[in-house]
């Protein structure tokens, strides 16, 4: 580090304000925090709070990323070790080790680019958000490693989830206290997430309607079998629930994998048409 470098970062930091919000930003990790959150936690005005953030950045600092309608900033301790190595390495005639390891109070160097990769917001629809949309809320949860939100909703939501599909996630896993059946409306407000793909499960032969929500999001149709309509015994039932489950996860699985930094819009688009005939095909 040039000692330019290292002025500009101490005289960042020498401000109360900037020195609070980096030490609670550091508290959070590589995960970061939302700028809304952090002016929450420091009781600071909105524009004050963009001012500190802006000069951290500037500073190498802090790093920010876009997460839906949201911006997540993050410390990036790479910079951070930078600074207190500056301090050190001449310690004691060049034997920094004899200053104490103070590198070794920091937490661990981790790749600044994985950690900052913004998470995709995935709302699935269905007619009565009461289990195929659910289930695939669910698995998206599990199979997304973080890299994507899930959402689902109805056009014409049940009261509730059906409690079979709720037993069958449990007894593979999945926490189902958040899931719940709701209208597809309370994602279309000024404070809802912002989707960055919407996946319609509707059974569209059959006569279901899905909602039309815009040209922004991705959309995709891949369209799946009610288990409001599985009939047969309980044993027959949970039989058929497995193997809607697998088909979903199968296309999850598929459409998490898609290399999404090397395919622009219309290629995704395409992708997942050919995810949606392959749902079709499988039934």
């Amino acid at each position: 580090m040039e000692i330019k470098d290292a002025v500009e970062g101490f005289a960042v930091l020498a401000q109360e304000t900037r020195l609070q919000l980096l030490r609670g930003l550091a508290a959070r990790g590589a995960s970061g925090m939302a700028a809304g959150e952090i002016a929450e936690a420091l009781r600071v005005a909105p524009s004050t709070l963009s001012f500190h953030l802006g000069a951290l950045e500037q500073a190498g600092l802090v790093q920010s990323t876009r997460q839906g309608r949201r911006i997540i900033y993050a410390v990036r301790f790479f910079r951070l070790r930078q600074l207190i190595v500056f301090l050190t390495d001449t310690c004691c005639g060049g034997r920094p080790e004899l200053c104490g390891d103070l590198v070794r109070l920091l937490p661990d160097v981790v790749d600044e680019r994985k950690a900052m990769q913004p998470a995709f917001n995935v709302l699935f629809v269905c007619t009565r958000n009461s289990a195929r949309s659910i289930l695939a809320e669910a698995i998206l949860e599990r199979v997304g490693r973080g890299r994507f939100n899930a959402y689902s909703a109805g056009t014409a939501p049940a009261a509730e989830p059906i409690p079979e599909v709720l037993e069958r996630l449990r007894a593979l896993g999945h926490d189902t206290s958040r899931l719940r059946s709701k209208s597809w409306t309370e994602l279309t407000g000024p404070d809802a997430p912002r989707m960055d793909f919407v996946l319609t499960l509707c059974d569209v032969p059959e006569g279901e309607v899905c909602p039309d929500l815009g040209p922004r999001p991705i959309t995709a149709a891949w369209p799946f079998p009610d288990p409001a309509k599985f009939m047969g015994s309980p044993v027959e039932r949970t039989a058929l629930l497995n193997e809607l489950y697998g088909m979903i996860r199968r296309r999850l699985e598929a459409f998490t994998s898609l290399p999404f930094d090397t395919l622009d819009g219309m290629a995704i688009k395409a992708r997942l048409d050919e995810l949606g005939d392959s749902a079709r095909m499988a039934r």
